[in-house]
């Protein structure tokens, strides 16, 4: 069986990260609108049915704003940490909600999603690794730091959406107050396109076929310096950048490398951290 996977949105403005088989799915994250969300995925031919329910990495708003309603429309569990969850308030249901503990594997079908903890300035954050059968999938963005968590799970994956927030240069040159810049890099803050790179060129199996390059900054970082950097190290895998402004295409991560016939049109477009 394969898995098909697309970033809905990536960026300050908004994180939304879909995996799903032929039967049913899952979103990552929805910090984008229910109807932005609905929208994006009609134009790839996706359908919302399919969806069984949102996993949440932290509380911050570019990953949580649109899941009250998206929750309440379409009676979706919200799978959330307690801590996070505290920053939700009531504003979802409680009945949908299910508690996220580390290392525990949750069941959605036969897609099996585990969850651990990383390095990123919330309360209790976490990435996701998705699996069906003998297909991964990883979903690391907003991390501060390359751990051993990290890289175990990275080099299981047949497919990643991996985090690439900001070049070095543009960061150290351009207009950020210091207290800003030290957050970012600071161990809890964003990876830099060195510190991904480095992970994807010394970690990554020999079945990767995919990487997503997420959640990139629109001051300090540049879509095509990023694609040019990993596409550079590729060596065959297909290097996508995620846009902060519409859909990427659906991804067949499987048996076979093909894109399917219902794919959008990929925007290299940026827009604020």
């Amino acid at each position: 069986m394969s898995l098909f996977i697309t970033s809905l949105n990536s960026g300050s403005n908004g994180n939304c990260y879909y995996i799903g088989n032929e039967r049913e799915a899952i979103l990552v994250d929805a910090g984008i609108s229910c109807r932005e969300t609905e929208k994006r995925m009609t134009r790839l031919g996706l359908s919302m049915q399919k969806v069984k329910a949102i996993f949440v990495s932290h509380e911050h708003s570019d990953h949580i704003r649109g899941i009250p309603v998206l929750a309440k429309k379409f009676n979706l569990p919200v799978y959330i940490t307690p801590g996070t969850l505290l920053h939700l308030g009531n504003s979802v249901d409680m009945q949908l909600v299910h508690h996220l503990r580390e290392f525990e594997t949750v069941s959605i079908g036969e897609l099996q999603v585990t969850s651990f903890p990383k390095e990123h300035d919330a309360s209790e954050p976490h990435s996701f690794f998705v699996s069906c059968r003998d297909i991964n999938v990883g979903i690391f963005t907003d991390i501060g730091l390359v751990c051993d968590r990290l890289i175990r799970y990275f080099s299981q994956c047949h497919a990643a959406f991996l985090e690439a927030n900001y070049d070095d240069d543009m960061l150290d040159n351009g207009g950020y107050p210091y207290h800003l810049k030290r957050r970012i890099r600071g161990g809890k803050g964003h990876l830099s396109n060195k510190q991904a790179l480095a992970l994807f060129t010394t970690h990554r199996p020999p079945y990767m076929t995919h990487l997503l390059l997420s959640h990139l900054s629109h001051n300090n970082n540049n879509p095509k310096l990023v694609e040019d950097l990993f596409t550079a190290c590729a060596e065959g895998i297909h290097v996508v950048v995620a846009s902060r402004f519409e859909e990427t295409p659906v991804y067949h991560i499987g048996e076979t490398d093909k894109v399917p016939s219902f794919a959008g049109q990929l925007d290299l477009g940026f827009g604020s951290i």
